[in-house]
């Protein structure tokens, strides 16, 4: 098997706030698995998880102080301008802290930029040359 990206696990504050957020904000449930410990957001393919940043510091043997950008990207692309959009007021309405209103891109994109209740930054895009299958997955 070779080596690929599985999970994205991202440090929270507070689960049940995060948790709240992520299945208001952008309609994700919750996956088999998840507890008051750990949540889990199937991406089909990529798994996102939440859990306790105090926890997930203290398991990689790292500080959990953050400060600044972290130089990670989370993106979510989609197949029009509107639904950029459309998004975007959505995950602003639930909490989200605007970073960048939707704007046209020096790529020829469309894009916008927020941030999650523990300030781990999204962007939301659309590229007119980007194909997605059945699965609405993004391929290259």
């Amino acid at each position: 098997m070779n080596p690929r990206l599985n999970i994205v696990t991202i440090g929270v504050n507070d689960l049940q706030v995060s948790r709240d957020f992520y299945k208001k904000a952008l309609d994700w449930e919750p996956a088999e698995g998840s507890d008051e410990n750990i949540v889990f957001f199937n991406q089909l393919g990529i798994i996102l998880a939440l859990y306790p940043i105090d926890k997930l510091a203290e398991d990689a043997l790292i500080s959990p102080e953050r400060s600044g950008f972290s130089g990670v990207m989370l993106a979510i692309n989609l197949d029009s301008k509107e639904k950029v959009d459309t998004l975007y007021t959505q995950v602003i309405k639930n909490g989200a802290k605007a970073l960048v209103a939707p704007r046209e891109t020096f790529w020829g994109g469309y894009d916008a930029y927020f941030a999650d209740p523990d300030g781990h930054s999204w962007e939301i895009a659309w590229a007119p040359f980007w194909k997605f299958d059945e699965q609405g997955s993004l391929m290259l």
